[in-house]
């Protein structure tokens, strides 16, 4: 009669397959402690031949043991050739992140857009100003045609910057004019279809 993985006990870590956990679960039932041991150190290196990787390294290796104790459900009573992952670690829960309050005032443009017009904004009058505020103001038409694909205005970034750099950084949309960028058409890499003769 067959019998299907469904009908079986699930696995704890489905990655080494059903014969490595039978392997834990024959070892579970050995009484001598010592055969016990020899019995977990086999099961270490099949499952080292299953995963080569994991055997390079001492903190590979201390994974394999790791990966042991929770296919035994913590209940392998082994000497351990080091500490190995308890019940309780794995349970923690990874502390809190808290999310970024910085307020972003025109979200679209990003944190850092607003950073450099800032930085700008500070410098003194100079060439090298001049270029920084066009570079910026030609990535922030970029930025704006990602959210608007039917196009944008110049006077419309030349407002944006003027607003984040509170006046400081002024264009003249009569005699400055932004990059004009055009959407590139990716052709289709997929089979060509054979003409009819």
């Amino acid at each position: 009669m067959l019998t299907y993985n469904t009908q079986q006990s699930q696995l704890v870590l489905p990655e080494y397959g059903r014969n490595i956990q039978r392997m834990v679960d024959h070892c579970l039932t050995i009484e001598d402690r010592e055969e016990r041991t020899r019995c977990a150190y086999t099961i270490i290196k099949a499952m080292g031949t299953l995963f080569p990787q994991l055997k390079e390294n001492e903190e590979s290796r201390r994974k394999l043991w790791d990966h042991l104790a929770i296919m035994s459900q913590f209940q392998l009573d082994i000497d351990y050739p080091c500490e190995v992952i308890t019940a309780a670690e794995l349970q923690t829960q990874p502390s809190h992140m808290g999310y970024d309050s910085r307020r972003i005032s025109l979200r679209h443009y990003g944190f850092y857009v607003g950073k450099m017009i800032e930085r700008i904004a500070q410098m003194e009058q100079s060439d090298e100003r001049d270029a920084l505020t066009l570079l910026v103001a030609n990535h922030m038409k970029k930025l704006q045609l990602q959210v608007n694909p039917d196009g944008v205005d110049d006077a419309k970034i030349f407002k944006d910057l003027a607003n984040m750099s509170h006046g400081a950084i002024r264009l003249d949309p009569e005699t400055t004019h932004l990059h004009e960028f055009q959407e590139i058409v990716v052709p289709n890499a997929g089979k060509k279809k054979k003409k009819k003769k």
